[in-house]
């Protein structure tokens, strides 16, 4: 566990390293079809749509397909409304995203659709205008499949939404984007990255598990392919205020990285030797996550397990156990407070977010040893709600590209 954390630590201060833009190997705008999966997003689905139009790249150059997954109500019919070509898939035992994109991208080889790359957004997001510039650059600079920068709409309504927004602040910053600069490979991240045609032409989108997008990363990572980094590439994501949502959410998640575990263990640690490089191992560690979280939980029992059986006493263990929790809790709650400060965020809106910071962390880790018994797949909804403009998100309006680590 220790080498495990050192590793990470290490990598990660590589995110202070400044690095120049790659040269360009193509001078060209390429063409690109904007994807958006969706079941049941009436309420904000038309935001997104209008932030799609609203982008700053030329619009013969780029078309909005709306998968209409086993939706119910007038998704479809608003994105239709809203200039978008929509294809209607209804399959009540296959609901998850990875399956909508196998069955659509599968149509779209079949039809022999023109277009170089695709992006992939979720119908909560809002989009920043300069999205497909930062990410046609990319492109041209021989990257093959791109996660840009996933932000948060709502970081402030509620303490849950806030751990949320740490979280992914402090991934993109020092997993991320301190792995692209070290030459390794960041991991997509759900929303907001693009992929090249050419990359699923054999195969198609070929995923099986809760987590597409980690499970499509780590494909490519095993076969030696690495990912790109689009900092400029900006999306806005709706995470849930409530815990029970935010419980179900997190849930599935774990259950697909479990899922992850089982199925590409095997593949990584092939392409470690087939491969030879730092990539492909630190894929392989990545997946490592989730068991190191269950061993520090483990740890505490042992402690419990140790006084019962007289090898230690009371005392000493309820002094092992804090100080392995103050640990725990200082660690996170630093974090929160660094990243907040180094992204240039409302530090006054979000001190709330960072001082429970740790126990959502902890209710994370806490999720992953019940899901080792959890052995059900199914897949449920996160309701959307959150409706805004990209007008109004604040980091739009206060050019978010100020904040980001170069």
């Amino acid at each position: 566990m220790i080498v495990y954390w050192i590793y990470n630590i290490v990598i990660g201060f590589c995110a202070l390293i400044r690095l120049k833009e790659k040269p360009l190997k193509t001078d060209k705008k390429h063409k690109f079809m904007v994807i958006i999966p969706a079941h049941n997003e009436e309420k904000v689905i038309g935001n997104l749509i209008e932030s799609l139009h609203s982008m700053d790249y030329p619009s013969e150059l780029y078309d909005i397909f709306v998968i209409e997954d086993n939706s119910t109500d007038n998704t479809g019919r608003i994105a239709k409304e809203l200039g978008c070509k929509v294809y209607t898939r209804n399959d009540s035992k296959r609901k998850t995203k990875g399956y909508a994109l196998n069955w659509f991208l599968g149509k779209v080889l079949e039809e022999k659709l023109e277009y170089d790359a695709f992006a992939v957004i979720d119908a909560d997001n809002v989009v920043d205008p300069n999205f497909l510039n930062a990410m046609n650059i990319k492109l041209c600079q021989g990257e093959t499949v791109i996660q840009g920068y996933k932000d948060i709409k709502n970081p402030t309504d509620s303490w849950i939404s806030s751990g949320y927004a740490l979280f992914y602040w402090f991934q993109h910053r020092f997993y991320h984007l301190a792995r692209y600069k070290v030459g390794l490979s960041p991991l997509m991240n759900g929303t907001g990255f693009v992929v090249k045609f050419d990359v699923i032409k054999e195969t198609g989108w070929n995923t099986k598990t809760l987590t597409e997008d980690v499970e499509f990363s780590l494909i490519n990572i095993a076969n030696g392919n690495k990912l790109g980094w689009a900092t400029d590439a900006i999306v806005y994501d709706e995470q849930p205020t409530g815990f029970r949502e935010s419980w179900k959410q997190r849930t599935r998640w774990t259950k697909g990285h479990m899922q992850i575990f089982r199925h590409y263990t095997k593949d990584l640690a092939k392409g470690v030797v087939k491969n030879k490089n730092l990539a492909t191992f630190d894929g392989l560690v990545y997946i490592m996550c989730v068991p190191v979280i269950v061993i520090s939980l483990l740890l505490i029992i042992v402690n419990f397990i140790m006084w019962t059986l007289e090898k230690m006493t009371f005392g000493k263990m309820l002094l092992s156990v804090f100080i392995m929790l103050a640990m725990g809790y200082a660690a996170y709650a630093f974090a929160g407070l660094i990243i907040t400060i180094m992204d240039g965020r409302p530090l006054k809106k979000m001190w709330k977010g960072i001082i429970l910071y740790p126990f959502f962390m902890a209710s994370w880790a806490i999720l992953n040893f019940f899901c080792l018994f959890k052995r059900d797949v199914k897949w449920e909804k996160i309701e959307h709600v959150k409706a805004v403009s990209i007008e109004e998100m604040p980091e739009h309006n206060s050019k978010a590209g100020k904040r980001k680590n170069k």
